[in-house]
Protein backbone atom coordinates (compact mmCIF):
# COMPACT_ATOMS: atom_id res chain seq x y z
CA UNK A 1 0.00 0.00 0.00
CA UNK A 2 1.24 3.51 -1.18
CA UNK A 3 1.59 6.32 1.83
CA UNK A 4 -0.12 8.71 -0.59
CA UNK A 5 -3.30 6.73 -0.59
CA UNK A 6 -3.14 6.28 2.96
CA UNK A 7 -2.65 9.42 3.70
CA UNK A 8 -5.08 10.97 0.97
CA UNK A 9 -7.80 8.82 2.21
CA UNK A 10 -7.81 10.02 5.63
CA UNK A 11 -7.63 13.77 4.53
CA UNK A 12 -10.70 13.43 3.31
CA UNK A 13 -11.93 12.12 6.48
CA UNK A 14 -9.87 14.69 8.29
CA UNK A 15 -11.92 17.20 6.32
CA UNK A 16 -15.73 15.36 6.92
CA UNK A 17 -14.77 15.75 10.51
CA UNK A 18 -14.19 19.54 10.62
CA UNK A 19 -17.42 19.97 7.98
CA UNK A 20 -19.44 17.90 10.84
CA UNK A 21 -17.69 19.94 14.07
CA UNK A 22 -19.18 23.23 12.16
CA UNK A 23 -22.54 21.39 11.93
CA UNK A 24 -22.12 20.78 15.22
CA UNK A 25 -21.38 23.68 16.06
CA UNK A 26 -24.36 25.56 14.84
CA UNK A 27 -26.63 23.39 16.05
CA UNK A 28 -25.54 23.88 19.33
CA UNK A 29 -25.60 27.74 18.81
CA UNK A 30 -28.95 27.31 17.28
CA UNK A 31 -30.08 25.59 20.86
CA UNK A 32 -28.46 27.68 23.00
CA UNK A 33 -30.40 30.50 21.32
CA UNK A 34 -33.51 28.88 20.88
CA UNK A 35 -35.11 32.22 23.37
CA UNK A 36 -33.48 34.91 22.31
CA UNK A 37 -35.28 37.74 21.60
CA UNK A 38 -32.48 40.85 20.86
CA UNK A 39 -28.99 40.31 19.66
CA UNK A 40 -26.68 43.39 19.52
CA UNK A 41 -28.52 44.33 15.85
CA UNK A 42 -31.97 44.66 17.60
CA UNK A 43 -33.69 41.65 15.94
CA UNK A 44 -33.94 37.92 17.25
CA UNK A 45 -31.25 35.42 17.17
CA UNK A 46 -31.43 34.00 13.08
CA UNK A 47 -30.87 30.08 12.80
CA UNK A 48 -27.64 29.13 11.00
CA UNK A 49 -27.43 25.68 9.20
CA UNK A 50 -24.12 24.61 7.20
CA UNK A 51 -24.30 23.66 3.58
CA UNK A 52 -21.38 21.34 2.81
CA UNK A 53 -19.56 21.55 -0.33
CA UNK A 54 -17.08 19.80 -1.51
CA UNK A 55 -14.06 20.83 -3.34
CA UNK A 56 -11.17 18.87 -5.32
CA UNK A 57 -7.36 18.11 -2.63
CA UNK A 58 -4.18 17.95 -3.91
CA UNK A 59 -4.21 14.81 -2.85
CA UNK A 60 -3.29 12.09 -6.06
CA UNK A 61 -4.43 8.59 -5.56
CA UNK A 62 -2.21 7.12 -8.66
CA UNK A 63 -4.02 3.48 -9.89
CA UNK A 64 -7.60 4.25 -8.93
CA UNK A 65 -10.44 4.13 -11.99
CA UNK A 66 -11.99 7.45 -13.07
CA UNK A 67 -15.29 7.74 -10.50
CA UNK A 68 -18.62 8.93 -12.20
CA UNK A 69 -19.95 12.08 -10.34
CA UNK A 70 -22.27 11.21 -7.37
CA UNK A 71 -25.44 12.46 -5.91
CA UNK A 72 -23.76 12.69 -2.03
CA UNK A 73 -25.86 14.03 0.77
CA UNK A 74 -24.57 17.50 1.98
CA UNK A 75 -26.59 19.48 4.43
CA UNK A 76 -29.52 20.36 5.94
CA UNK A 77 -31.67 23.08 5.26
CA UNK A 78 -34.79 24.79 6.66
CA UNK A 79 -36.50 22.27 4.11
CA UNK A 80 -34.69 19.56 5.25
CA UNK A 81 -31.52 17.66 3.28
CA UNK A 82 -30.19 19.15 0.25
CA UNK A 83 -28.71 17.10 -1.99
CA UNK A 84 -25.78 18.17 -3.80
CA UNK A 85 -23.65 17.12 -6.99
CA UNK A 86 -20.01 15.87 -5.45
CA UNK A 87 -17.48 14.91 -7.68
CA UNK A 88 -14.39 13.29 -7.76
CA UNK A 89 -12.37 13.58 -11.04
CA UNK A 90 -9.70 11.76 -12.81
CA UNK A 91 -6.99 13.17 -14.60
CA UNK A 92 -4.14 11.07 -16.93
CA UNK A 93 -2.14 10.02 -13.92
CA UNK A 94 -4.69 9.38 -11.40
CA UNK A 95 -7.16 10.42 -9.30
CA UNK A 96 -8.23 13.63 -7.16
CA UNK A 97 -10.32 12.98 -3.90
CA UNK A 98 -12.53 15.55 -2.82
CA UNK A 99 -12.31 17.24 0.01
CA UNK A 100 -15.61 18.64 2.22
CA UNK A 101 -16.32 21.93 3.49
CA UNK A 102 -18.78 23.75 5.37
CA UNK A 103 -20.06 27.29 4.89
CA UNK A 104 -22.64 28.22 7.98
CA UNK A 105 -25.51 30.46 6.38
CA UNK A 106 -28.42 32.31 7.82
CA UNK A 107 -31.55 31.18 7.76
CA UNK A 108 -34.41 32.86 5.95
CA UNK A 109 -37.27 31.46 7.59
CA UNK A 110 -40.02 33.72 9.20
CA UNK A 111 -39.32 34.60 12.63
CA UNK A 112 -42.29 33.32 15.32
CA UNK A 113 -44.59 35.89 16.36
CA UNK A 114 -46.17 35.48 19.48
CA UNK A 115 -48.80 37.64 21.81
CA UNK A 116 -46.84 38.70 24.88
CA UNK A 117 -47.53 42.32 25.88
CA UNK A 118 -45.28 41.90 29.40
CA UNK A 119 -42.53 40.56 27.45
CA UNK A 120 -39.61 43.53 27.62
CA UNK A 121 -39.05 43.06 23.49
CA UNK A 122 -42.78 43.20 22.60
CA UNK A 123 -44.14 45.95 19.77
CA UNK A 124 -46.43 48.74 20.40
CA UNK A 125 -49.55 46.26 19.46
CA UNK A 126 -47.72 43.53 22.14
CA UNK A 127 -46.39 41.05 19.67
CA UNK A 128 -43.07 39.40 19.93
CA UNK A 129 -40.89 38.01 17.67
CA UNK A 130 -39.29 35.12 18.96
CA UNK A 131 -36.24 33.13 16.55
CA UNK A 132 -36.73 30.69 14.00
CA UNK A 133 -35.33 27.69 15.96
CA UNK A 134 -37.08 24.48 16.31
CA UNK A 135 -35.19 22.87 19.06
CA UNK A 136 -36.43 19.43 17.71
CA UNK A 137 -35.11 20.16 14.29
CA UNK A 138 -32.14 21.16 15.76
CA UNK A 139 -31.87 17.85 17.79
CA UNK A 140 -32.37 15.64 14.67
CA UNK A 141 -29.49 17.68 13.24
CA UNK A 142 -26.90 17.37 16.11
CA UNK A 143 -27.89 13.09 15.88
CA UNK A 144 -27.46 13.24 11.94
CA UNK A 145 -24.23 15.03 12.65
CA UNK A 146 -22.79 12.86 14.99
CA UNK A 147 -23.68 10.43 12.39
CA UNK A 148 -21.58 11.60 10.48
CA UNK A 149 -19.01 12.43 12.36
CA UNK A 150 -18.63 8.67 13.69
CA UNK A 151 -18.28 7.71 10.24
CA UNK A 152 -15.55 9.54 9.31
CA UNK A 153 -13.68 8.01 12.82
CA UNK A 154 -14.55 4.80 11.78
CA UNK A 155 -12.91 5.79 7.88
CA UNK A 156 -9.78 6.79 9.70
CA UNK A 157 -9.41 3.88 11.89
CA UNK A 158 -10.07 1.55 9.10
CA UNK A 159 -7.24 3.41 7.15
CA UNK A 160 -5.06 3.09 9.86
CA UNK A 161 -5.69 -1.14 10.49
CA UNK A 162 -5.14 -1.41 6.39
CA UNK A 163 -1.68 0.22 6.97
CA UNK A 164 -0.87 -1.93 10.07
CA UNK A 165 -2.23 -5.14 8.14
CA UNK A 166 0.22 -4.10 5.65
CA UNK A 167 3.25 -3.33 7.88
CA UNK A 168 2.47 -7.14 9.24
CA UNK A 169 2.70 -8.65 5.53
Amino acid sequence: MKTDMLFSSMNVSASGLRAQRKRMNAVAENIANADTTRTKDGTPYQRQFVTFRTSQSNAFVPGLPPVQPALVPLASTRDGIAIGAGMLSADAFGQNLANVDGDVEKDSAPFKVIHDPTHPDADEDGYVKLPNVNVVTEMVEMIAASRGYEANVTAINAGKQMAKDALDI
